[in-house]
């Protein structure tokens, strides 16, 4: 997740999001909010993330396909998170809408240096009650992954291999390779 920063903006409703995401913007609380502050390391890892992710899908057989910044709404907002994955039902159904009307089922937030955990747990909390099913909280700085589901939280540090939970089943990756 990068810094936000309201724009200024008349009118723009959730229902315009949907139909017309901006770019690098989420919709929140009524306004559009610019992504901002990524970092070379927060792109770093967003990219590594989603060729991991996609690299075990074509692997796997799993289909789907990974994304990064995808516009999604959640029940109160329209997010971007970092990296999603969108199994092959999800792609069939609203692959070419411009807004996946749910949270995709795995996503990833990339936390930046200024990023309040609260914020980042109450965006997971969002996510989970959008449809998603597993939530990665990225933490660079300190070199550990959170992973959120409805009922459980797994923590990872340095040394640890992550295994995704819910979604993907099978894909691991080791700590120390992802923040490498």
């Amino acid at each position: 997740m990068a810094i936000a920063t309201v724009t200024e903006t008349e009118t723009f409703s959730l229902e315009d999001f949907i139909a017309n995401p901006p770019d690098h913007q989420e919709w929140v609380d009524g306004q559009l909010v610019e992504k901002i502050g990524m970092t070379i390391k927060h792109s770093r890892i967003q990219s590594r993330l989603d060729f991991y992710w996609r690299n075990y899908i074509n692997e796997s057989g799993q289909g789907g396909e990974t994304m990064v910044e995808l516009p999604c709404r959640t029940l109160k907002q329209g997010r971007r998170p970092d990296v999603s994955y969108l199994t092959p039902e999800l792609l069939t159904e609203f692959g070419e809408f411009p807004t996946l009307p749910q949270s995709p089922p795995l996503l990833a937030e990339i936390a930046s240096p200024s990023d309040a955990a609260e914020d980042l747990f109450a965006k997971a909390s969002e996510y989970l009650e959008s449809g998603c099913r597993e939530v990665w909280l990225v933490f660079p700085e300190n070199h550990r992954v959170l992973i959120i589901t409805e009922n459980q939280t797994w923590a990872f540090k340095s040394g640890d291999i992550i295994n995704t939970q819910i979604i993907l089943l099978g894909f691991s990756i080791s700590i120390n390779e992802l923040f490498s």
